[in-house]
């Protein structure tokens, strides 16, 4: 496997390339600013070359072979499948579809569980696949289609899981029976929103500032729907008072910090709004970006959840997620109950001990990257070429610091925009000498035009936002701080 931290792959023959380059990097480089344009427009020429690519999203040859195998054994003429970890996510999906009229069925097969549904049926399932995130790993693919046989027995992956929720309880503070995994970051997040739609039926969410694209669509599909605040205009915490007065919610939606934009929800001012309005509203925090190692989420949160794929593991070959629970939330015993009773609770195996193998090193290696992270953001925000920097220094304001642990850092995530973007950014993002494609906290630094990437459909909204289309996001790795800059002077000065 190359070394990505002095060998990136950021040329153009590159385009396609699992990141890392073995069989199960999650990431794909995207090298060139075309090639992502052509990724967004399915530009046969661009996507045909894809060797990987971040499962949700697109679908890996493994994943697409074993989605043909089970097609081949479970479906009739004009039938497709999708196939999950479990028969129970199959179900899910089934049920999804149903809502659009479609009419499939849930089947276990090989031990996995397989939705069949008609053709036309296709992009709706695959509506359910992205945004709830219970996927099947390219690693689990190929062991089931006998392409890479998973070494690891039963026993080990068990020991594996057993030994991934100790450590985040280690991390977290919290006890290890409240710890829960799931096969993806999304697919954690699908989990509290069914269980506070469970708890509070009829409700609707609330989502604080501008998230993780999904997180919304999320919200939005599922249950009763959401309230947006994009916190925009400082007025916007009234609109929320105002709101929590007059309709009760199911829960409160944030990242600390957000992602692209690294700001952060003033978290004291959203505890005196909820304890004037409504005390019982729980408050999810998702602490992908900062992560466990640098900011204490629990201070505000009755519950947190992390994309485990990124910084946790860093490596960038591995898919998981978790929620936490908060021991002394008042939801405590009704959130406990829900996740026992629909929680997945293990990894499949060979993602187990992959995981906790690569997260071995975690604290570590979030300290150098957040350090990274802060000097590269420093160089970037006095260059004459660069209009704004977003770091979570800055944005994260007074709400990250009240989280952030008295040694703790700001995470590996940064974003900025250069000046006369629309001509500048497709000259130098071609340029620059590191992996470029989508993803983030790996130990190799990973640059993408974020906002083309996420909302390639729905530009003029993001920018509504405050959003910028050209806008270039940076996660920061293990490299040498001075050659990290050197290579962005480089491609500045282009």
């Amino acid at each position: 496997m190359t070394d990505l931290l002095r060998h990136p792959l950021w040329q153009a023959d590159t385009l396609g390339t699992p990141l890392p380059d073995d069989d199960f990097g999650v990431s794909v480089s995207l090298p060139l600013w075309r090639h992502v344009i052509g990724y967004e427009e399915k530009d046969p020429d661009v996507v045909s070359k894809f060797r990987s690519g971040y499962p949700r999203f697109c679908c890996p040859p493994a994943i697409a072979r074993l989605f043909e195998a089970a097609a081949g054994e479970l479906a009739a003429a004009g039938e497709r499948c999708l196939v999950f970890p479990r028969v129970s996510h199959a179900r899910r999906c089934v049920e999804f579809i149903s809502r659009a009229g479609f009419t499939g069925r849930a089947e276990t097969w090989l031990g996995l569980g397989a939705a069949v549904f008609p053709e036309a049926a296709y992009d709706s399932a695959r509506r359910f696949w992205r945004y709830c995130g219970e996927v099947v790993t390219t690693r689990q693919a190929a062991h089931t289609l006998g392409e890479q046989i998973c070494a690891n027995s039963e026993a080990e992956g068990h020991e594996a899981n057993l030994t991934l929720r100790q450590r985040l309880a280690d991390l977290s503070g919290q006890p290890v029976e409240d710890v829960f995994l799931f096969p993806s970051g999304m697919a954690a997040n699908y989990a509290v929103h069914r269980m506070l739609t469970h708890v509070f039926p009829g409700r609707k969410t609330v989502q604080l500032d501008f998230p993780y694209v999904d997180v919304l669509k999320l919200q939005q599909t599922f249950g009763s729907g959401a309230h947006f605040l994009p916190l925009v205009r400082e007025d916007e915490y009234e609109d929320l008072r105002a709101l929590l007065k007059r309709e009760p919610v199911a829960g409160i939606f944030c990242e600390a910090p957000s992602n692209p934009m690294l700001r952060c929800v003033d978290f004291p001012r959203l505890l005196e709004i909820r304890a004037a309005t409504q005390t019982d509203a729980p408050v999810i925090v998702d602490d992908t970006i900062a992560t466990v190692a640098h900011a204490e989420a629990f201070r505000v949160a009755d519950v947190v959840t992390t994309s485990l794929t990124k910084a946790f593991s860093g490596v960038g070959d591995v898919m998981a997620g978790s929620v936490i629970l908060h021991a002394a939330s008042p939801h405590h015993a009704a959130f406990s109950a829900f996740l026992r009773a629909h929680a997945d609770h293990e990894l499949w195996r060979g993602d187990a001990v992959a995981l906790e193998q690569n997260s071995r090193d975690f604290p570590a290696r979030a300290t150098r990257m957040s350090d990274n992270a802060l000097a590269l953001a420093e160089y970037l925000a006095a260059h004459p070429r660069v209009e704004k920097v977003w770091h979570a220094r800055e944005q994260g304001g007074a709400g990250y610091e009240h989280i952030r642990r008295a040694d703790g850092g700001y995470g590996c995530l940064f974003s900025f925009l250069l000046k006369d973007a629309a001509t500048a950014s497709p000259r130098f993002y071609d340029a620059l000498r590191v992996c470029k494609g989508p993803s983030l906290g790996t130990h190799f630094t990973l640059v993408c035009p974020y906002t083309l990437l996420a909302h390639y459909d729905e530009l003029d909204w993001a920018e509504t936002c405050g959003v910028p289309r050209h806008l270039l996001r940076v996660s920061a790795g293990l490299e040498d701080k001075a050659d990290l800059i050197a290579r962005f002077d480089e491609a500045l000065d282009l």
